[in-house]
């Protein structure tokens, strides 16, 4: 018994007549709606806090007890009804922007967003700052306005670390092992097998597999992938164990798998997207599977796998200083991409130039954001000013070029409105309708909740 290899949870069942709190608490819709939001905490106001407001969890801690006293409530069920009949509309909606203004390219024009950071709730903590916000509002409008639109990023084992002021009042920080099923997502199956969806991708010497999991954002669907998982090594399963952890070495494991694994997955899953947006630089090794895919399976030259990339590729870059830019020495490079390079019938040296200035030498590094600069038609800084700070500051990109004329041009940051808008004012909002501003002035009603 000493070696017992099994381990046991007991998980309460949810009533029948409740059972739709699943299908609630695993779209990430319910982070943006206040009664749906209320209806979850409503469950047990203080386990809500100690699950840090995840509904997957808490239907997993919570007292069977408990359950079974909702399902026998009727104010209950019908606020649950009510909140389900608000999700399934949300869902069901055609007339979005989108489809209205675009409607019969809908099929056609589906959207990769790759980004190694979601923001999209506290519930799943594989996000550190503005970038992963940025990439999860992102997600919300284009859900909102029913954009053809999936997402790609990496699923953190140790998410990122929780910050907390000690006794002394020095500030300490906390890494989490987080229990994927205790997380509002769910596992990717192959069609046929039933089996869990897994991929690989070649690193020197071996191949390393990632698991594909989910997230449903309303409409939008995220794909993260795990390497923590039994086909892998001790070292390579920590690949995915903390969102920007590591030396170099990590880091550049880390982008093969977001940027080469993420096209793969989406290869095996028959999905085909119209375009791919590099949100940062640390997928931008996704152009060069691209392109081997195109030279290997369908035959095409570099050069032409290489313009149909590009005309297909987006990157919006972020951080205005080098040290925030991915940069990998050439004997990183060399050992991970060499064969792959031969892959993609390029020289080695023709190879590198893809991640360097045009005027370099053979030490220089090879730049995660240079790549994504020549490996995309389009390019975008984040505001008016970034994109000017950014025109002169990859400038080396198109020497000769005058800088206004450089093609990096701007779009300006924005908000899912529904995640930050203050209670009060969403209610307000969603009582007068989209135009309730016009006559905000004139209503007596609008000033008692605004100061």
């Amino acid at each position: 018994m000493a070696n017992w290899p099994y381990s046991f949870s007991v998980i309460p069942q949810l009533p029948a007549r409740i059972e739709s709190l699943r299908e609630l608490s695993y779209n990430l819709w319910f982070s943006w709606n206040d009664k749906a939001l209320a209806l979850l905490q409503s469950l047990d106001p203080e386990l809500w806090e100690k699950c840090d407001h995840n509904p997957a969890r808490l239907l997993r801690k919570i007292n069977q007890a408990r359950l079974l006293e909702l399902a026998n409530d009727d104010t209950f069920c019908q606020e649950l009804d009510e909140v389900i009949g608000q999700l399934r509309a949300y869902l069901s909606k055609g007339d979005r922007w989108y489809k209205k203004t675009y409607e019969d390219n809908y099929e056609k024009n589906l959207v990769a967003y790759f980004s190694a950071e979601f923001g999209l709730h506290e519930s799943l903590p594989i996000y550190s700052g503005g970038l992963g916000i940025l990439a999860g509002d992102h997600c919300k409008a284009a859900s909102d306005l029913g954009v053809p639109f999936i997402a790609v990023g990496l699923l953190y084992r140790l998410g990122y670390f929780r910050q907390r002021i000690n006794r002394d009042g020095w500030q300490e920080t906390d890494l989490v092992n987080w229990n994927f099923h205790e997380l509002p997502i769910s596992e990717v199956r192959d069609p046929e097998t039933k089996e869990p969806f897994k991929i690989s991708v070649d690193l020197p010497g071996r191949p390393v597999h990632a698991k594909v999991w989910e997230v449903k954002v309303g409409l939008i669907r995220l794909f993260l992938l795990d390497c923590d998982v039994p086909e892998n090594s001790e070292e390579d399963r920590k690949i995915t164990y903390q969102l920007y952890g590591g030396d170099h070495e990590m880091r550049i494991k880390q982008e093969i798998v977001l940027g080469i694994g993420g096209v793969c997955a989406l290869r095996g899953m028959g999905l085909k997207p119209a375009v791919f947006h590099m949100n940062e630089g640390h997928a931008a090794f996704l152009n060069l599977e691209r392109i081997r895919h195109l030279v290997q399976e369908e035959g095409l030259s570099f050069h032409t796998a290489l313009q149909f990339t590009s005309a297909s590729s987006l990157f919006t870059t972020h951080t205005p200083v080098p040290a925030g830019n991915d940069a990998f020495s050439p004997e990183q490079m060399a050992r991970y991409f060499t064969e792959f390079a031969g892959k993609c019938q390029i020289d080695w040296q023709n190879f590198l130039r893809f991640g360097r200035p045009w005027e370099s030498n053979d030490s220089d590094p090879f730049s995660m954001t240079i790549l994504a600069l020549r490996m995309s038609r389009q390019a975008n800084g984040v505001s008016a000013i970034h994109g000017r700070v950014s025109r002169e500051m990859w400038q080396c990109v198109w020497p000769g070029v005058p800088r206004p004329e450089i093609p990096i041009d701007h779009v300006t940051n924005g908000i899912h409105t529904l995640t930050w808008m203050a209670p009060e004012i969403r209610t307000l909002f969603e009582k007068k309708g989209c135009n309730w501003w016009e006559d905000t002035l004139s209503d007596p009603e609008s000033w008692k909740i605004i100061p």
